[in-house]
């Protein structure tokens, strides 16, 4: 195990934020990472995995686990489904690819989402009308005080709305180390509700789509409006859409008929953030190096040399107007490392 010392993690996170970590350990298997968690004399370890989903807003005066363990297996199969089981180092686009080639249906719709599989079931990632919990089976996680490994069902996971047991009751108690999903082999049941998913089929001439052109519909729409982070640092989409009740969803629609608010339960509708965002003027918006993406609102965006701490800044700025104009919050979905929102 090589412990490297005053590492740049720019290189490790998709913002492109310059930031350097006290001491960095790549973590290639679960021995590896039994053993960096019982080092003695050296600061609390931080988990970094892909960098998709952190904005860095100062250096890491911490042991930095970047982790990379690597594999894709199968589990179990019969004629009609798959269980796969996929380390969590392995980058989650590229497991996307692998099975299509395998003509294994369930993630097509969730294609080009940047990140790691083992940070995925954290942030129950979703898109175009899947989650990652609509495939899932369970994970393995390491606890960080005992090195023991334990099983999670979906159950025990807790899934919500971009939200997950490891970002509550267990957030820095468990390391995921893999992840098992369940696909289908036959009869893949396509998700194609969304608007956009169809008109892009449409345009395609596409009647009668399968896997493979609901993942290239997907990746088309996405390209389409979210930069790549190897052009222009960014982490996604930066806020969660925001849920409202009752009262606040009359009031909404009352002043603002036009908002494109769609239900989500009995008593629950949700306001998209890209669109509130947009409302308050902030859609290709500069500050600086940091700015709101010119296509997506809902994107924040390192122009070259933003400071985390510049990002936050703006994000800050975001929520207050928003808030101040709607009277609605809104939260980050990006993990925030070094300072409170």
């Amino acid at each position: 195990m090589n412990i490297l010392q005053n590492i740049s993690l720019k290189p490790y996170n998709t913002f492109g934020i310059t930031a350097r970590a006290r001491y960095f350990i790549e973590i290639n298997s679960e021995e590896e990472l039994r053993e960096a968690l019982i080092l003695k004399g050296y600061p609390p370890a931080f988990v970094l995995s892909g960098g998709s989903n952190v904005l860095l807003t100062g250096d890491l005066n911490t042991l930095v686990l970047h982790i990379n363990i690597k594999g894709i297996g199968i589990v179990r199969e019969d004629d009609s489904q798959v269980v796969i089981k996929v380390m969590a180092g392995e980058n989650w686009h590229q497991l996307v690819l692998w099975t299509l080639e395998q003509d294994y249906g369930g993630l097509e719709n969730l294609s080009l989402i940047p990140g790691n599989t083992g940070t995925a079931p954290i942030q129950n990632i979703g898109a175009y009308g899947v989650e990652i919990k609509d495939v899932f089976e369970s994970c393995t996680a390491m606890e960080v005080n005992s090195g023991m490994l334990k099983t999670f069902s979906a159950a025990e996971c807790d899934f919500g709305y971009r939200d997950s047991y490891f970002k509550k009751e267990g957030k820095g108690r468990y390391i995921i180390t893999s992840v098992n999903l369940r696909l289908s082999r036959t009869n893949h049941r396509l998700n194609t509700t969304y608007g956009a998913i169809k008109a892009e089929l449409q345009a395609k001439g596409c009647a009668n789509p399968g896997i493979r052109d609901v993942s290239e519909a997907v990746i088309a729409i996405r390209q389409g409006k979210l930069p790549d982070p190897k052009v222009l640092g960014n982490s996604g989409s930066f806020f969660k859409n925001p849920v409202v009740s009752g009262p606040d969803y009359q009031r909404l629609t009352e002043e603002y008929p036009e908002a494109p608010i769609y239900r989500v339960s009995d008593n629950e509708w949700k306001v998209p953030a890209g669109w509130l965002i947009e409302q308050c003027g902030f859609k290709g918006k500069r500050f600086g190096d940091a700015g709101v993406h010119s296509r997506q609102a809902l994107v924040l965006v390192n122009y070259g040399q933003a400071t985390g701490r510049e990002l936050l800044e703006l994000a800050r700025k975001i929520k207050d107007t928003v808030f101040q104009r709607f009277g609605v919050e809104i939260e980050p979905e990006v993990n925030i490392i070094g300072k409170e929102f």
